[in-house]
């Protein structure tokens, strides 16, 4: 079973919606991200290839690929890191793409059907 984290670093309120993540970083919707970009739902969904629907449906999920996140965070203008913290440790930056670069270099056919997605 997860243990609750209460200790430091965990959630407190600041700002407009009241809260903060994990070593202070202010939380955000994607809604939020869009619009800090001055885009709109068309805007967006033009440069992803999609319908305005399914921009609207994407930023109210609570669960998707990081794929998708992440082509939605690039597309409004920022980057996507992915950070795991546990408790007494350093939080750590997780990077998917070392894996794929160390299959590409051994020939690897996981990597070149990685690249194939």
């Amino acid at each position: 079973m997860a243990k609750k984290h209460s200790g430091e670093g965990a959630a407190r309120p600041v700002g407009r919606h009241g809260l903060v993540g994990m070593e202070g970083m202010p939380l955000a919707t994607l809604k939020e991200l869009r619009k800090g970009a001055k885009q709109t739902q068309e805007d967006l969904a033009a440069t992803l290839g999609v319908g305005q629907d399914t921009i609207s449906r994407l930023e109210k999920r609570s669960d998707m690929l990081l794929s998708t996140l992440r082509h939605y965070v690039e597309s409004v203008g920022g980057q996507l890191a992915l950070v795991a913290t546990f408790p007494d440790q350093s939080a750590v930056i997780i990077d998917h793409l070392g894996e794929k670069r160390a299959a590409k270099k051994r020939g690897s056919r996981a990597a070149v059907a990685a690249d194939e997605r």
